[in-house]
């Protein structure tokens, strides 16, 4: 078969949007799905065992926040890194480099007993997993056309929900049995067999081998106000979803008592919203918001439905603690969604996987500073405090945003598509 005809074949593969663009479909979405289940099962491991993992190496909430704080500024550092880095080499290498990083990051907590061991592990899990929403955001708009982009990052995305639902359900009864350390190791062979099926199943044209017009990596600049515009939308805006993931197992295990065997049973719930809640406010950005690069009423609308979080800690019964959690969880989605959406209108279509980084690493940093504050007011049981400060964030960054935002009122970028 000649070239050309290879080529040809390719192309009745592939789905070509109204742009006159050739797409791959929605295979390399799904698998990246995948990916994103499985690094939220490897960062939400030590989280769900928490109880377990502090009472047997002696660490305190606040070292477990210091070390989760790890986590986030790596994690922050390297998502607009793997932006730009899937921008320059394509997914298909670019998504198996970081894939074996984090899986040897993760299958490593079966080794380690210490502060420093965590802190290093979590480090390294960081940097690979950096790569996971740059990841989703680019195969969207490498495999599918703007009309559906949303959508299809909000399928890869929806993966971190499922990877985190699954996880208190299996991760919790095995270590109760086999040990907390077994359950790392199986969290190394998903990643290994994850990386075994995205070779054999993505290729051309379903996931484009390079990128159609990237000749150099592009950093973000800091200095360019589109940075900043997804900076507090995503960043500050979804900073609840990152509270409840990491910080409600030990939450619930100090505050109201639930025991570690029962948070197998009730730590999934806040991650049903969650997943829905993507799929929900994809579709209010692709049908309600389109091509509006600056989505204001949802913003604000957002902003004051994150308020009523701030009354969690005035409660002690689990199954309302619970619902507040999940709320603050669907409306975390919201600005995540947002923020993609604003990224994509204000960023050229080949600077996709940095603008989704910039988001990443936006939120991640927002963690980074309040996570080992909040694993302190955990120790002083001021949980008050907690739930006041989190749902307050998003609207102050929602104000910054409008602010920085207004000279964009009426802009299209003309390469977004």
């Amino acid at each position: 078969m000649t070239e050309k005809t290879t080529e040809a074949v390719k192309e009745q593969v592939g789905t070509r949007g109204a742009d006159g663009v050739m797409y791959g479909g929605w295979t390399g979405p799904f698998v990246i799905l995948v990916a994103t289940l499985i690094s939220y099962i490897d960062r939400q491991a030590l989280s769900s065992l928490a109880p377990t993992i502090l009472k047997e190496t002696g660490l305190t909430a606040t070292d477990f926040g210091v070390i989760l704080s790890f986590f986030s500024i790596a994690y922050m550092l390297a998502n607009p890194f793997w932006g730009s880095i899937l921008d320059h080499i394509g997914l298909r290498t670019g998504m198996a480099i970081a894939v074996l990083i984090w899986t040897v990051a993760s299958a490593s907590h079966a080794l380690i007993s210490t502060f420093a061991g965590f802190a290093l592990a979590r480090t390294v899990l960081g940097i690979g997993e950096g790569a996971v929403f740059p990841g989703c955001m680019k195969t969207a708009t490498d495999c599918l056309p703007l009309k559906l982009r949303a959508r299809g990052a909000a399928l890869g995305y929806s993966g971190a929900a499922a990877g985190a639902f699954i996880t208190p359900i299996i991760v919790i009864p095995f270590a109760l049995k086999f040990g907390w350390r077994t359950a790392f190791w199986i969290t190394g062979a998903l990643g290994v067999a994850w990386m075994a099926w995205w070779y054999l199943v993505c290729r051309p044209p379903k996931v484009p081998v390079k990128p159609r017009t990237v000749n150099k990596i592009s950093l973000p600049n800091p200095l360019d106000r589109r940075f900043w515009l997804i900076v507090f939308t995503y960043g500050t805006g979804a900073v609840a979803l990152g509270v409840v993931l990491y910080m409600s197992p030990l939450y619930l295990n100090r505050a109201i008592g639930v025991s570690q065997k029962d948070l197998a049973w009730i730590g999934w719930i806040p991650f049903v919203p969650w997943w829905l809640g993507y799929y929900a406010w994809a579709w209010v950005s692709d049908r309600m918001v389109a091509e509006n690069p600056r989505p204001v009423w949802v913003l604000l609308t957002l902003s004051v439905l994150a308020l009523p979080v701030a009354f969690t800690g005035y409660f002690h019964s689990w199954p309302v603690v619970v619902a507040f959690f999940s709320w603050a969880m669907f409306i975390a989605d919201g600005f995540i969604v947002m923020g993609l959406h604003v990224g994509a209108r204000v960023y050229a279509r080949d600077q996709s996987g940095m603008a989704a980084g910039i988001g990443g690493g936006a939120w991640s940093m927002v963690l980074a500073l309040v996570l080992p504050v909040y694993g302190k007011w955990i120790e002083q049981q001021s949980f008050e405090r907690i739930f006041v400060t989190m749902s307050l964030i998003p609207l102050a960054g929602t104000l910054v945003y409008l602010w920085l935002s207004l000279p964009w009122k009426n802009a299209r970028h003309t390469t977004a598509s």
